[in-house]
């Protein structure tokens, strides 16, 4: 397809100031597609040019759109489409060619985008972002009907990492995910949203004393309410009787009616047998916004750690985009560069869709092992030394030495009310700069010679840095970047773009930090090859 750029991107990338009549408000689900795919301008822009404050409507409307890990996998596996880049499954071969665009999913929610190349040959180095698309949620439980208590009816649900906290009572909450679908002999997923106010979990009233203060039970007192049902009042024998819709023994018989009714009615299926099972997940329902006088502020949901995941995309296809009909990157290059967005970092990574399962590794290996293979026949000494047709020791090993991985997670932004908890000197602020990150016990992968790195990428591409470190009396946090960098040996930063209220239900970053950061990627890809030259 045409690789220019979109004719309609129109007057909201072209402005520097966002006015409050084109803040995003909540889409009506019926006329919004399920992602923005245009590619900003600000991407093509040279970095003299380069205003962040361009960045900060899309992003708003990207969380909104995209409530979930599936929704939010989806919609940047769009855009990196409509950018020209290829999808690759992983139970293919691969087939790659020199100045090709591609991306890859695994489970509909972790993806996996990279560019190669014109100049690029078995062993030379690949430049890396990863970072997370999954957030903090409730999700709904198996069976999640309940019995009715008093007249409400309520919804099993789980909280994922730290979710269900105190930022989650009392706000409207929606349900989102993906159902699995039979449909002409096959399983197929299909992403839901309904986008209405259903649920919500009461705060118990001040006025009843220390039961209103907590601690709270997760399991009995944080479960959302969703309906009413007085039936009993009415001297209903049956009243309260688990009610079931759909086939005996099958998926929908085990689930609220009401719940199995409003998503056969948003999907279209007309019979509820072939629901064949779901992971749905409860979200605040508030669109992202600006905010502050001079609308300095973007809070919404989810931000960690789609800020940085959102931006890494921009910059590579920005830094890999070209305005003609040709799939090459355009630009000599003689490397990889990619972009790793995973899921479940918030529980530990340790599924085979997180950063410590091979996705990130497999992906590396196969596409040095395609280019080996292609170039077999060449006899080229790279080829020759790694034993022949295939991504040897040699081959794989020498990739990875000449790579270098960004650890893209959010950081924390100082907060004016508790400046006595931050490490004096380390306070980054909103609308400055991405922060770079250091733990002295390995929490974090930064180091001396890493940062010196990013140092001269940032010089060149005009970025600015802030650094963060916690205090000695207080708990570090973790990203994905210690569990890939000791995978696959590879060089690595942790540094992210910085946000207030990390793990509620609606944080708030600069409305300039999305751009920053796409800035400063955009940076690293572009200028990598020649940086890491100056240390070999």
């Amino acid at each position: 397809m045409t690789r220019s750029v979109p004719s309609g991107l129109g007057a909201p990338y072209d402005e520097v100031d966002l006015p409050r009549t084109e803040l995003p408000t909540r889409p009506n689900r019926r006329n919004r597609s399920s992602s923005d795919t245009a590619i900003p301008l600000a991407a093509q822009q040279p970095f003299t040019e380069f205003k962040p404050r361009r960045f900060a409507k899309p992003f708003c409307k990207f969380l909104t759109n995209n409530p979930t890990v599936f929704h939010a996998c989806s919609a940047l596996g769009a855009q990196c489409a409509e950018a020209g880049y290829k999808k690759l499954s992983e139970r293919d071969i691969w087939s790659l060619e020199k100045g090709g665009k591609y991306y890859v999913e695994r489970n509909g929610s972790s993806l996996i985008a990279f560019a190669v190349g014109d100049a690029y040959e078995p062993g030379n180095g690949a430049a890396m972002i990863a970072g997370h698309i999954d957030a903090l949620t409730a999700k709904v439980k198996p069976i999640p009907t309940k019995e009715t208590k008093q007249g409400f009816v309520q919804l099993g649900v789980a909280p994922y990492a730290g979710a269900l906290n105190m930022t989650w009572w009392d706000r409207d909450l929606a349900v989102a995910g993906r159902v699995m679908v039979k449909e002409d002999g096959k399983i197929v997923t299909k992403l839901v949203n309904l986008d209405e106010p259903i649920a919500k979990v009461p705060t118990l009233a001040p006025h009843f004393g220390l039961p209103a203060l907590g601690p709270f039970n997760p399991e009995t007192q944080m479960v959302p309410i969703v309906g009413l049902d007085n039936s009993d009042l009415d001297g209903d024998e049956n009243k309260h009787k688990k009610h079931t819709i759909g086939p005996v023994n099958s998926f929908a018989a085990t689930q609220p009616p009401r719940l199995v009714k409003a998503i056969a009615n948003q999907l279209g299926i007309q019979s509820l047998g072939d629901i064949v099972n779901w992971e749905l997940e409860l979200y605040d329902l508030q669109p992202a916004t600006l905010s502050g006088f001079d609308k300095e502020f973007l809070s919404g949901g989810r931000i960690d750690d789609k800020l940085c995941s959102w931006s890494a995309i921009q910059a590579l296809l920005g830094s890999s985009y070209t305005p003609t009909d040709s799939p090459s990157d355009g630009n000599g290059s003689s490397i990889i560069k990619v972009v790793a967005l995973f899921d479940d970092e918030e529980i530990g990574s340790l599924l085979r869709q997180g950063a410590r399962g091979n996705f990130l590794p497999s992906v590396i290996e196969r596409i040095v092992d395609s280019f080996a293979s292609s170039n077999a026949s060449s006899s080229t000494p790279r080829v020759a030394a790694a034993g022949g047709n295939f991504a040897g020791a040699n081959l794989i090993n020498q990739t990875y030495a000449n790579s270098y991985l960004i650890s893209a997670d959010v950081s924390h932004a100082v907060n004016p009310n508790f400046l006595s908890v931050y490490l004096e000197h380390h306070m980054p602020r909103l609308n400055v700069g991405p922060a770079v990150s250091q733990d002295p016990n390995g929490h974090m992968t930064t180091d001396a010679a890493s940062t010196a790195l990013i140092q001269q990428i940032a010089e060149k591409c005009g970025s600015k840095l802030q650094v963060f470190q916690i205090r000695n009396d207080s708990r570090s946090g973790g990203t994905v970047g210690p569990m890939l960098s000791s995978h696959m040996g590879v060089r690595a930063i942790d540094i992210g773009q910085v946000q207030l209220s990390m793990h509620s239900i609606r944080a708030t970053t600069g409305a300039l930090d999305p751009g920053l950061g796409v800035k400063l990627w955009k940076g690293f890809f572009d200028f990598y090859e020649e940086v890491d030259a100056s240390f070999r």
